[in-house]
């Protein structure tokens, strides 16, 4: 919903002489879609212009995700980068060489690295190791600004840190580089960049830790300035400063810090500034480079999108991950430690041989209460695992038995079923050595989520205490298709009827023709799901998007699903 009414918000900075007064200017762009807000920021003394995009990532429809320049030389000025991808909106991202367009800022994707932050600077002949800030978010929309260090090129050798290295300008003997810490294997969009400004709710600006000294980023200069970082509630704050103009000094790091904490970041760190700087809606520049229209060309940015370009689940209301040195977890039988890395957490995967159940690990779920929720396993694979490893869950009264192929799915939670549960004490996740191909069964850790706001949240009930809001899952996975790694024509559709109703489940091709029929008939209350596989409609439906609708009683609901074949 657009918003018609010019907002003002005044935000007290202590360490400016005036105020910056922030405008709601969304309505000047039509474009932006739900959930996405666009304010201007104006002060007098000393002269600032300032914009920042605020993007909620608790609305499902919309996401953020970072990009680099397919243009022939590898950059391109922020009004074309932001269309080349469809994009709905964007700003630069880190620090790169202008000559050549190399990165010297991570950015990652879905589909891995693209780029790492630098590893070390030289600095008065003495080498430097870094760890440096990387903006991240995880495909449960969860947020972070980390200090990183890249051992690898892949997402799984992205190792964050509580601290950086606490380099010193000037010191005899530099640190040395790090040797391990949190793996970050969640991570599908990344942007690096620095330094930090603002981490768990506090200003701290590791200018020297980060070894920006020496580097042509100024700590207490008034400068161009681009930031990003997140608030407490989930909303994405992209931002950026005007400067080098009598219109618009710029701002400090330390400035840039309390901006960044007066408008609600808990966590936010420094991109690449001066005439890097630049935000654009669509093909439109939003501010002046250093008070011009010229936009200096860059290899990175980071983009507001449309959800089906990039695979966030939908919003999670619970998250739960259990590893097998966790109390919860009860390991029975021949089992031995896995040396094959890209173990989740600390302590690596346990194998068993293939046996006929004596072996098994039973992971206790003690969930917060009734509702749907969704199972991921995380395994190291190899070619000597079994492709059909039972997953034995044990959920509302019944037992489900899942196998999945452990020669593959390797570095990701692999998705193993949406299950209804009472939230019991007997309710848990089984794996068992039980497999009818030979090899080893793995034991890792599993992964619960709910994106059904039941299981955590009290509605308002009736007099008997049944639920009264209907709700239609966003189908999963979406997109969904063989062009998807380790993908299939299949995808599966979730709703929660809190009544007996006539229920229709049917899917609509984008000219509103219906291509099929998945649900005619009388439904108690309940959870369910359906599999919707493309594959068989019609001989195989083509890619494109689809729309999927559900009528139950007076409830109507429609959402939006993507095929790619």
């Amino acid at each position: 919903m657009k918003y018609i009414l010019l907002v003002v918000l005044l935000f007290s900075l202590s360490v400016c002489a005036q105020n910056i007064i922030w405008s709601d200017v969304t309505f000047n762009y039509s474009s932006l879609p739900d959930g996405v807000k666009m304010f201007r920021g104006e002060r007098q003394s000393p002269a600032l212009k300032t914009w920042y995009i605020d993007v909620d990532m608790n609305n499902s429809g919309i996401g953020i995700k970072a990009y680099k320049s397919k243009s022939a030389s590898g950059k391109e000025g922020i009004t074309s980068f932001v269309p080349s991808y469809n994009a709905v909106a964007g700003i630069n991202g880190g620090y790169f060489d202008t000559q050549t367009g190399a990165s010297y800022s991570a950015l990652v994707t879905p589909d891995g690295v693209s780029a790492k932050n630098i590893s070390s600077v030289v600095r008065d002949s003495k080498t430097y190791f870094l760890t440096r800030s990387l903006f991240g978010i995880t495909d449960t929309r969860e947020m972070a600004v980390d200090w990183v260090y890249h051992f690898g090129s892949n997402i799984k050798d992205i190792y964050r840190f509580d601290q950086p290295i606490p380099n010193v300008q000037g010191t005899p003997a530099p640190l040395p580089s790090p040797t391990t810490g949190e793996a970050y294997y969640e991570l599908i969009v990344g942007i690096g960049g620095g330094p930090t400004l603002v981490k768990n709710g506090i200003k701290k600006i590791t200018y020297d830790e980060e070894v920006f000294w020496g580097s042509g980023v100024g700590l207490s200069n008034q400068d161009p300035r681009t930031a990003v970082g997140y608030t407490s509630d989930n909303h994405v704050i992209m931002l950026v400063a005007d400067g080098r103009q009598t219109a618009s000094s710029g701002l400090s790091l330390t400035e840039l810090a309390d901006v960044m904490i007066n408008l609600g970041c808990v966590e936010a760190m420094n991109l690449d500034g001066g005439g890097s700087s630049q935000m654009a809606v669509g093909s439109t520049l939003i501010n002046r480079p250093e008070g011009g229209t010229f936009q200096r060309e860059i290899p990175t940015m980071l983009a507001v999108v449309k959800n089906d370009s990039v695979p966030f689940l939908p919003p999670v209301f619970f998250r739960k991950v259990l590893d097998t040195d966790d109390p919860e977890v009860t390991v029975t039988g021949d089992w031995t430690a896995s040396s094959i890395a890209g173990y989740w957490g600390g302590t690596p995967a346990l194998k068993a041989p293939q046996g006929s159940g004596e072996s098994f690990a039973e992971f206790k779920l003690n969930l917060p209460g009734s509702g749907n929720y969704t199972i991921y396993g995380w395994w190291t694979s190899a070619s000597d695992r079994c492709s059909d490893t039972p997953f034995i869950i044990k959920h509302s009264g019944s037992i489900d038995t899942v196998r999945v192929d452990q020669t593959q799915g390797r570095f990701n939670w692999n998705l193993i079923g949406s299950f209804s549960f009472f939230g019991s004490s007997n309710e848990s996740v089984t794996i068992s050595n039980a497999a009818n191909t030979p090899g080893y069964v793995i034991a890792d850790a599993i992964r619960i989520l709910s994106f059904d706001s039941i299981a955590v949240q009290v509605d308002e009930q009736l007099d008997d205490g049944t639920k009264l809001n209907f709700k239609l899952e966003q189908n999963y996975p979406n997109p969904f298709g063989d062009a998807i790694p380790s993908g299939n024509p299949a995808t599966v559709i979730s709703w929660h009827s809190p009544v007996s109703s006539y229920v229709t489940l049917k899917v609509y091709d984008v000219l509103g023709t219906e291509v099929a029929e998945l649900i005619n008939e009388e439904k108690s209350s309940g959870t369910y799901r359906v599999n919707f596989d493309a594959g068989f409609v019609r001989g195989g439906l083509p890619s494109g998007v689809y729309f999927y609708k559900l009528i139950a009683g007076s409830y109507v609901d429609v959402k939006k699903m993507v095929l790619v074949r």
